[in-house]
């Protein structure tokens, strides 16, 4: 039994706070999930997140760099706490809902898989080569909190992190005020069957617009900290946002707020964009393109993927993969009632919901379970 407020004590609050209870919509109009004066409707999303199944599963999934002994290097976990700080700095100077914010923020790489953006490509390889359809985590986090485990999150939390893609800026972003939730799940589907309309997802709320743009402030900088303490590089050209993390994330942040108060927009000038595109190219080539994981990883995952495949077709039970992830997403107390995952599921897709749920630690151990051996040598602290 869940206990309440007392109804005097819910409105003394608003009163309080001169706010009424919003409801933005969700797929089921369950009572349980209705705002409240002291938990309101993004709260509730933000909490749902937080306590999800592979929220935990963030702490070890690699943000840049992968096979490093080392817990000064940013993992993905620390990345979406980055991303939620940044927005909500530009939210609360805007006078945006800093909840929306945060639950877009923590929610926004939870499909996200290990070994970073090079095992998301590896995996959608796999996928396409067997079904035809894409993987992409900005749209895999979608399935992991709205079908997965259906947590009947907001429209506008779910658009938000859909659309969150921080690998393509721009100088301005408008929400599409007119989204619901058929013409979003018209969007996601069109992801699946070709990636370039990924491009043309838009945030529906000037909050989800902040994250987008906060993605990008967040790694920028830190990943030049991270790659300078692996002495991997630390030489970048000077310009307007300046050079090291606490430059770019003020400069950023200082030129969006002068640029985009009072408006229906996130805006940043000229100037400041152009530095913004010039320092992610840097940042490519001097970073992302020299981190090359494919001779390692992609034999590795492919090799996983078939036997997993194998496995699930041939329903074989003591599995890890049912042991460890179809077991465990039937036994979700948010799918009491529906039908059985692994019925309404495609085999293929079972595959890629698990593997994209492993941290990288897992990935290697379950390798060395299902093969005996494992080619992944770490570098350790005194290496």
């Amino acid at each position: 039994m869940y206990e309440k407020l007392s109804s005097e004590l819910e409105n003394q609050i608003l009163a309080d706070q001169n706010r009424e209870i919003n409801e933005p919509p969700r797929r089921v109009d369950n009572p349980h999930d209705r705002g409240s004066a002291w938990r309101p409707a993004y709260v509730r999303d933000a909490d749902k997140i937080l306590h999800s199944p592979f929220y935990n599963r963030y702490a070890d999934k690699t943000q840049v760099f992968s096979f490093y002994k080392n817990d000064d290097i940013s993992r993905r976990g620390a990345h979406v706490q980055f991303v939620s700080r940044n927005a909500r700095t530009i939210g609360r100077a805007l006078g945006l809902d800093l909840d929306l914010i945060e639950a877009i923020s923590l929610g926004h790489d939870i499909g996200h898989t290990p070994f970073g953006h090079a095992g998301e490509a590896f995996l959608d390889e796999l996928l396409y080569a067997n079904t035809g359809r894409h993987f992409a985590h900005n749209i895999h986090s979608v399935r992991v909190l709205d079908q997965i485990f259906p947590l009947n999150l907001t429209l506008d939390t779910l658009s938000g992190i859909a659309s969150h893609d921080g690998e393509m800026e721009l100088s301005e972003y408008r929400p599409d005020t007119t989204q619901t939730f058929e013409t979003f799940d018209s969007q996601i589907e069109a992801c699946y069957l070709d990636k370039d309309n990924i491009k043309k997802l838009v945030p529906n709320t000037l909050e989800g617009c902040v994250v987008r743009i906060s993605d990008i402030i967040s790694y920028l900088g830190k990943d030049r900290q991270d790659a300078e303490k692996l002495n991997r590089c630390n030489e970048y050209e000077d310009g307007v946002l300046g050079t090291f993390n606490a430059e770019i994330i003020n400069n950023l942040i200082v030129n969006i707020i002068e640029n985009s108060y009072g408006k229906d927009y996130i805006k940043m000038d000229d100037e400041h964009f152009a530095a913004l595109s010039r320092a992610k190219s840097e940042n490519y080539s001097k970073i992302y393109l020299t981190n090359d994981l494919e001779p390692i990883v992609m034999p590795m995952m492919e090799r996983m993927y078939d036997t997993l495949l194998d496995d699930v077709v041939k329903g074989k039970l003591e599995s890890p993969i049912f042991e460890h992830h179809i077991t465990m997403v039937e036994n979700n107390h948010y799918r009491k009632g529906m039908d059985l995952y692994r019925d309404t599921t495609e085999p293929n897709q079972i595959v890629v919901d698990y593997i994209a749920s492993m941290t990288d630690d897992y990935f290697i151990d379950l390798y060395a379970h299902l093969f005996g051996e494992t080619p992944i040598e770490f570098k350790g602290y005194f290496d």
